[in-house]
């Protein structure tokens, strides 16, 4: 009897072995949530970095720009030479828009709708502009047409003038803008596939109206992203174009290349007011990205 009474539980202790044992797990912080002391660090210093680095020269060109008053900075903007090379500088990004815009999109199709031998190396060379030097990209294009180069002679016998013209400055801006387009649309085509064009040929359409009705609508606010960003590469680029240009006044100055000489020359108020033209061409530009981004990511939250 003992002995059972010794293995047998007290009801105190059979109702504390009963109730259920919770667990309660350690307390962790959310890994986002920092510090007030961190957080406006961090902040301040961004901020800082923006004013002093983007802000601050920003405003510092177009209070030169105006350092002599809106007169002489009207005279500065008329001035033939200045002409010249905004008229150059928007023709050359035009036709480099327009070229790499064709182009572009024909790579894209080509990359993302075919299997082909040679495919990798297509892509690779698409990014080969953002790993050459513009200016070693301009010298290539010397060496190719210039009067020493290997189709100089020829074309020079031919009465074709590319370098130290307007041809060769087209060619450069080409080159050196060409991935934009391109690399904007080849990610987004990718992840769209073709399923959508197979099912519109197989209802009857042509390959060209697939495009023109599935393929472009699909991807036509990458396709502005791209030439948004091509358009402001064309308009600043410097590198490639000081190779080809040959800085003959009035004739091959596009604007950074003029801005250029007249810095040089300690004309300075004259040299801020095309350069806040250029400015505001590129604040320009960031608005209308921005709006494009928005409207990307909208687009892609809908999806």
């Amino acid at each position: 009897m003992s002995a059972v009474t010794d293995t047998m539980p007290f009801p105190r202790e059979q109702g504390r072995s009963a109730r259920p044992t919770v667990h309660t797990p350690p307390r962790h912080e959310d890994i986002r949530t920092e510090p007030a002391i961190v957080k406006w660090t961090v902040i301040a210093l961004a901020a800082l970095f923006m004013g002093l680095f983007i802000v601050l020269p920003l405003a510092n060109v177009f209070a030169q720009a105006f350092s002599k008053g809106w007169d002489a900075y009207v005279a500065a903007l008329v001035d033939p030479d200045a002409l010249a090379a905004i008229r150059l500088t928007l023709f050359v990004a035009a036709v480099s828009v327009a070229t790499n815009t064709v182009m572009g999109l024909v790579m894209a199709w080509a990359i993302t709708k075919f299997n082909f031998a040679g495919k990798s190396l297509l892509i690779t060379l698409v990014d080969l502009p953002f790993s050459v030097s513009p200016v070693i990209s301009g010298l290539v294009f010397v060496l190719m047409f210039g009067a020493q180069g290997y189709f100089g002679p020829w074309l020079i016998d031919n009465g074709w003038k590319i370098i130290f013209a307007w041809p060769g400055i087209v060619l450069a801006t080409v080159f050196v803008t060409f991935p934009f387009v391109a690399r904007e649309l080849i990610p987004l085509m990718q992840e769209q596939g073709s399923s959508e064009e197979e099912a519109a040929v197989t209802l009857g359409a042509s390959g060209w109206r697939a495009f023109l009705k599935v393929t472009l609508p699909n991807v036509k606010w990458a396709l502005l992203y791209g030439v948004l960003l091509c358009n402001a590469r064309a308009m600043g680029e410097f590198g490639a174009v000081s190779v080809v240009s040959g800085h003959v006044r009035g004739e091959t100055n596009t604007m950074p290349l003029h801005i250029e000489i007249l810095y040089n020359e300690y004309q300075f108020q004259a040299s801020f007011a095309v350069a806040s033209l250029l400015a505001f061409l590129a604040v320009v530009t960031l608005f209308a990205k921005t709006v494009l981004e928005a409207r990307l990511g909208s687009r892609s939250g809908r999806h």
